[in-house]
Parts: C-alpha cells; sequence; structure tokens
C-alpha cells in the first residue's frame, strides 16, 4: 500500500525551503511521506560520468539535494520523495497535487510591509488545485513567531490555536474537517472565526444602534454553532471557541489570526466564468497574514 503524500514545491529560495520544513513537520507528525517536486523545463540527458560543473542538470537536482539535506538533519526517519519534473512549475504541481494529501509552496514578503508577494504559479495552484494548498512564509516554515500585529498593537501572550475562517453562505465540511484535523493532530484549540456587516438600518444619526449589533451576533454565533456541532462530536478533544464580528469577513479574520498557528480558509471550487478564482477572503488572508495558511477547496 502507497504512502499518504504531502508533496513541496521548491525553487531554491530560502521561502520553498521554509516549506520544505513545515511540510516535512506535518509529515512526520501524520506518519506520511514527503515529496520534494522541483519542475525544470529544460532537463537535458547527460553524460553518465559528466563533471557536475558540466552537467545541465545539476542545478536542478542541488535544489532538491539541499531541501532533502536540511529536512533529513530534523527528520531522520522520515520518507523522502526526490521529484524533478521536466515540465512548467504550474501543471507539474497541479499533477502532483492529484495523488497527494495536500501541495505546500513558499511565499514572499516584500519589505516593512509583511504581504504576500506570490507569483503567478503560486496564485494559479492556489485557485486552481483540487486539494488543500498551504502557504509558507519563510519565517514561519522555521518556527519563528508571527510578526503580524492587529491595529492597535499585539496581545499578551497570544495562544497558540488553529483559526478557522468560516461564511456559513455554503458547505465547508472539507474546510471543517482540515481545520479540526489539523488541531486534534497538533492537540491544540480551534477559534472559528465569523465577520458578518451589520445592515444599512443599524446605523443611526445618533451613532449604531447596540441592539441591533447584539441581535445580529446572536443570530450569527448561533448558526455558527450550528455548523460545528457535527465537527465538536467527532473531535471532543478539541477545544473550540466561537469568534463573531460585525465586521467584514475579512477584517474580522484578519483581526482575530494573530499568533495562530495555522490559518484555515475556504475556497469555492465552482465560481462564474468570469470572476476570480480565489474570493475575497481567501485573498486578503494571502496578502495580510504571516502564518502559515491553508486553502481548502469545497464544493
Amino acid at each position: 500500500m502507497e504512502p499518504e503524500v504531502i508533496t513541496v514545491g521548491l525553487d531554491g529560495s530560502p521561502e520553498s525551503l521554509a516549506a520544505a520544513h513545515w511540510a516535512a513537520d506535518e509529515a512526520d507528525r501524520r506518519q506520511w511521506a514527503l515529496r520534494l517536486l522541483h519542475a525544470w523545463i529544460l532537463p537535458a540527458a547527460g553524460a553518465p560520468q559528466a563533471p557536475a560543473d558540466r552537467d545541465r542538470n545539476d542545478g536542478a537536482r542541488e535544489v532538491v539535494r539541499r531541501a532533502r539535506d536540511e529536512v533529513r538533519e530534523r527528520h531522520p526517519g522520515l520518507r523522502i520523495i526526490e521529484d524533478l519534473v521536466g515540465a512548467e512549475a504550474e501543471p507539474a504541481l497541479l499533477g502532483a497535487a492529484g495523488d497527494s494529501r495536500m501541495v505546500v509552496l513558499g511565499s514572499r514578503a516584500l519589505g516593512p510591509w509583511e504581504s504576500y508577494v506570490l507569483g503567478d504559479v503560486s496564485l494559479d495552484v492556489v485557485g486552481r488545485a483540487k486539494g488543500p494548498v498551504v502557504l509558507v512564509r519563510e519565517e514561519a516554515g522555521r518556527a519563528k513567531p508571527p510578526r503580524h500585529e492587529p491595529p492597535d498593537g499585539p496581545p499578551p501572550a497570544p495562544e497558540a490555536r488553529i483559526v478557522a475562517g468560516l461564511s456559513l453562505n455554503g458547505s465547508c465540511e472539507r474546510m471543517l474537517g482540515f481545520a479540526f484535523d489539523a488541531a486534534a493532530g497538533r492537540g491544540l484549540a480551534l477559534q472559528a472565526v465569523h465577520g458578518r456587516p451589520l445592515p444599512v438600518d443599524a446605523y443611526t444619526p445618533w451613532g449604531l444602534d447596540p441592539d441591533a449589533a447584539t441581535e445580529l451576533t446572536k443570530e450569527a454565533d448561533a448558526e455558527l454553532q450550528d455548523a460545528l456541532r457535527p465537527w465538536c462530536e467527532r473531535f471532543p478533544e478539541v477545544p473550540v471557541r466561537r469568534t463573531v464580528l460585525p465586521e467584514s469577513p475579512t477584517r474580522a479574520l484578519v483581526q482575530s489570526v494573530f499568533g495562530a498557528e495555522l490559518l484555515v480558509v475556504g475556497r469555492t471550487l465552482h465560481r462564474p466564468p468570469l470572476a476570480p478564482r480565489i474570493g475575497p477572503v481567501a485573498h486578503a488572508a494571502i496578502h495580510h497574514v504571516t502564518c502559515p495558511i491553508a486553502v481548502v477547496p469545497h464544493e
């Protein structure tokens, strides 16, 4: 029986090495295999005895070798599959996603804004893969504390946890299953976050109607509790905290994720033809959250 596999895409950057470390930790935790994949469009047939400096494939092999050696230091017993693919990166990763439990990619930050800068390949893989894609920053992959701070400054001693952003507008079973499984595997709590903007009539000439905000939050919390109930019964060992904010879903999520070990968001598989492949919540999370982000497609 073939083992379950986590695939990490490598390009030789520090971010992809961080992704390899994160994926190795996850594979070791679950007793799965780790595939180190590097796609190179021009692999060449070399002579068997050709020296490395004349082997046009050696640079591509070195990308995989370096990641393998670093991962081996922390996980000596982990099964590692080295995969050098002669193809463009996007189709190679999408093909690997078909027989992987998840695909893990590195993402870059730009200057002091700490914002994701995703290349076309990463963004297309996130938007087209039929399985979960995890994005890892260099700092997160090397187990450094996340540096994203909410607008009013960092809270004291943030709790390590898994955060899941729920829209409650449709089925989110695959995303919840991924989030609860991640929390259970790490022995962490799960924080379920839902944002719901206030209706226009909640705003009066003298300010916000507090009763309207309270009522909306109460209704949304009841819906959130109903959505979580089957999963709480399936994972009784996972402590669950519900967070409902009278905000847009994107603002609610970004405000609530500080200190999390992993953020899990959903992506609708079947979107209208002209609509972006990644919805606004996932897009905002990708650009403004620094902890690893799992984007899980669902119907």
